[in-house]
């Protein structure tokens, strides 16, 4: 019984530390931030190698950013080849196959979503319209382009898409975060 009343208190502690997180201040260049703050903290304990505790200390408060703009610029070169090298007509006619209706209105904002939404989400302007758009889309490709290939992009799998439409989840719900443009000009949509 001890050890369970032992765990309760641990179990409180740690709500009361996460709850004190909850912050109000201001960032140092002039927007007041709220809400709950990313840890960078590191136990060196817990570490099988301690010596990395200063490395992962460095770069943690990068982390979401690095994640982010990942995200969006590894779609980018996909938008830009279906812009510049690749005739709309191509995907009119393979949306058209599906039974989706307004096929070439679907193929624009296509072109549209891999290359500007891509470009916002990376830089984090308008970033939780732009990770809505690309989650839509990978929601597509992945039930009405890929399902059936199974799971592995190399047989032409829903592999790939699922891991955009996850990361877009998660972007959906932080926004553009600390190191964005949204941050910058102080609104979020």
């Amino acid at each position: 019984m001890a050890a369970v009343d032992g765990a309760g208190r641990r179990i409180r502690a740690a709500i009361a530390i996460g709850t004190a997180r909850q912050c109000r201040g201001h960032d140092g260049i002039g927007h007041e931030t709220k809400g709950m703050e990313m840890s960078a903290d590191i136990d060196e304990k817990r570490l099988v190698f301690p010596g990395l505790a200063g490395p992962y200390r460095h770069g943690a408060p990068y982390a979401y950013a690095f994640m982010r703009f990942a995200t969006g610029a590894v779609l980018v070169p996909h938008g830009i080849q279906k812009v510049f090298f690749l005739p709309i007509s191509r995907y009119t006619e393979t949306i058209a196959a599906k039974g989706l209706p307004f096929p070439e209105l679907l193929a624009y904002l296509t072109f549209f979503t891999e290359s500007v939404a891509a470009i916002c989400l990376a830089i984090g302007l308008f970033t939780r319209v732009a990770a809505v758009m690309i989650w839509i889309e990978m929601l597509v490709i992945v039930f009405l382009f890929q399902w059936q290939y199974g799971y592995f992009w190399t047989n032409r799998g829903y592999e790939y898409a699922l891991l955009w439409l996850l990361l877009c989840t998660a972007i959906v719900f932080r926004g553009g975060g600390r190191y964005s443009v949204d941050h910058l000009i102080g609104k979020e949509i």
